[in-house]
């Protein structure tokens, strides 16, 4: 008897409802280059840097296969990093680079510690020979792990393919949290080709040993307040920790409140509007006059983010001379506090989440700064600055002064959507000094290891990253040189930045030094066979300017910034006699400034 009830069974040869189901979830067999690409692609990667070779080749085999992310193509492995570090600063992102194994690797090394010593976070992928040749001094084989572990993060050597995903979800968690900075890969060759079933790429990461700490402690973020309210002479010292870790809102909402004057680092430029009265300039060996004297002076300083380093304070013993100062310090990075200078107050935490915690207790509490004694610190800060310490020839009809073309370039661009690289060198200190940058994340440029030849890739990644933007390089004749074959870079990839050249035929700050320190002795610092900038431009497709007017100044800007589908080099040739001042000289306490030539 037939039951309506019963299904009839299936066809030997059709899987059933439930075993189809199983079969359409059962995990993929994928290779390790595969899965990399895959857990890239989840953590929203669309842009890589990189280099081939040997040990790399699954890993761009499996590139090739996929549309979703661009590699870019560099002509060496050092700007590889360098423009994934670009990117990284200007957008907040993640960079990533690739790079293959032995040379690829050393050759990258400048730009890891690079990002490193200014908290840049990175992911550098590395090849390297098969496992089975790890230790026998096979071809282009070298010992990734041990090589970067000084100048990273963490770093990991995946050798066994069912761990890739998790280990490139780790990489990419300890490079953007706590205080960011890169994270090495380094994937052997036969781990990248190996098959293992891939379940998908991991939502979350548990990691027991590695929990930075967000969250300030009330307590300490209650003294800091007290300290605050009750200074007759305050000072907010900020430094790139504010810019990494997205604070300038918080920054400018506990200054608005406040009316406390503030001071950024090379680093922390544009977390506070450069433009504004209350902001001091840099502090340090090239920073204003009223800033180190306002820093060496107060009674209150409130550090965010910020290192306390050689270039800022001078001599520590100089600096801990002001007995009654008492200093409040907030950094993610607990090893940071105390390090140079003993702090009294450390708050361990991120400078967003503690600013704003601040800023609110403020606010609830009714105690206000002694507006008197603040009105006269004003006073005296004023005075300071009427020592107008950054002024210089600005009339002069002979020579293009280097200080001119970057206050110029301020004016055609303070109001445009524009990023600012720079090299290393006197140029770098002029652009820190004479553009007001007004926001964060525009201002890119290497300050702790002040690595030459960073510019043009620093560039090249932010305007992939920002292709309506206008990116200026800021740099010199001898930093350009550094990695200047990026060119091509940027006519394969349709990258057209502006290269700005300060060009005065020297090693700029090594011949500063040697006037100043070696009775003019300048072993080395001229450059005595430069090439034609200009012919060199256009010999790698580009539009090369030659300026030795200062009324040609503003007319070539203008000219290259019309020309927006073009990389422009403008070959500016300064004078070659220009001193970067104020100047602190080491082993020189920050007050002690030669703000001129006349003080030589």
């Amino acid at each position: 008897m037939h039951n309506s009830n019963k299904a009839e069974p299936a066809p030997a040869n059709t899987p059933s409802p439930a075993s189809a189901a199983a079969s359409s979830q059962a995990p993929q067999e994928l290779r390790g280059a595969e899965i990399l690409v895959k857990a890239l692609q989840a953590e929203g990667v669309k842009h890589i840097w990189g280099y081939p070779g040997g040990a790399a080749l699954h890993i761009y085999d499996a590139l090739y296969k996929q549309s979703s992310i661009q590699h870019v193509l560099v002509r060496h492995e050092q700007a590889a990093v360098h423009a994934a570090d670009g990117y990284a600063r200007a957008t907040g992102d993640v960079g990533v680079a690739l790079v293959t194994s032995g040379p690829g690797v050393t050759n990258a090394i400048t730009g890891i510690a690079t990002a490193y010593m200014d908290s840049i976070p990175l992911v550098i992928i590395s090849g390297q020979v098969g496992t089975a040749y790890i230790g026998q001094d096979a071809f282009q084989e070298c010992d990734a792990v041990g090589i970067t572990r000084p100048v990273v993060k963490h770093n990991f050597l995946v050798k066994d393919v069912r761990k890739m995903a998790d280990t490139v979800k780790k990489a990419f968690h300890i490079a953007r949290s706590g205080r960011p900075g890169p994270v090495l890969v380094d994937i052997p060759k036969d781990v990248s080709f190996a098959k293992t079933a891939f379940e998908g790429y991991p939502d979350s990461i548990a990691m027991r040993s590695y929990n930075p700490v967000q969250k300030g402690h009330a307590g300490q973020i209650r003294k800091a307040m007290q300290l605050l309210l009750t200074a007759r002479r305050p000072y907010i010292y900020t430094g790139g920790g504010v810019v990494q870790g997205n604070a300038s809102a918080q920054l400018r909402a506990l200054v608005d409140l406040l009316d406390f004057p503030v001071t950024s680092t090379l680093m922390g430029l544009g977390a506070f509007a450069g433009a504004d009265r209350r902001f001091l300039g840099m502090p340090g060996m090239h920073g204003t006059y009223e800033a180190n004297m306002t820093m060496q002076n107060c009674d209150v300083l409130l550090a965010v983010g910020a290192r306390f380093d050689d270039r800022v304070i001078g001599n520590p013993r100089h600096f801990a001379q002001v007995a009654d100062r008492k200093i409040i310090h907030i950094d993610i990075d607990p090893s940071s506090i105390s390090k140079r200078v003993r702090v009294d107050v450390p708050i361990v935490g991120d400078v967003k989440d503690v600013l704003a915690d601040l800023t609110g207790m403020i606010r609830e509490s009714a105690a206000r700064p002694d507006g008197k004694a603040l009105a006269a610190w004003w006073d005296q800060i004023e005075q300071w600055r009427a020592r107008r310490c950054l002024d210089y020839d600005r009339d002069n009809k002979d020579v293009v002064k280097p200080q001119r073309v970057i206050e110029t370039l301020w004016n055609l661009t303070h109001e445009a959507d524009a990023y600012i690289t720079s090299d290393v060198g006197q140029h770098q200190m002029w652009a820190a000094q004479y553009y007001k940058f007004d926001q964060p994340r525009r201002w890119i440029n290497s300050g702790g290891l002040g690595t030459m030849g960073v510019g043009i890739p620093f560039a090249m990644g932010i305007k992939l990253a920002r292709p309506q933007s206008e990116v200026f390089c800021v740099t010199g004749e001898g930093s350009v040189q550094m990695c200047i074959q990026e060119l091509s870079t940027c006519l394969q990839y349709n990258t057209p930045i502006k290269i700005v050249s300060l060009n005065n035929r020297y090693l700029g700050m090594v011949r500063q030094w040697q006037e100043i320190e070696y009775a003019g002795r300048y072993s080395q610092s001229y450059m005595d066979a430069l090439p034609n900038f200009v012919k060199l431009a256009e010999a790698y497709g580009h539009v090369g300017i030659l300026i030795e007017r200062p009324q040609d100044i503003e007319p070539a800007l203008r000219e290259a910034r019309k020309l927006k589908d073009r990389t422009v080099f403008m070959d500016f040739r300064t004078d070659p006699t220009e001193n970067v001042f104020p100047m602190v000289q080491a082993g020189k306490g920050i007050t002690e400034m030669l703000l001129g030539v006349e003080d030589l």
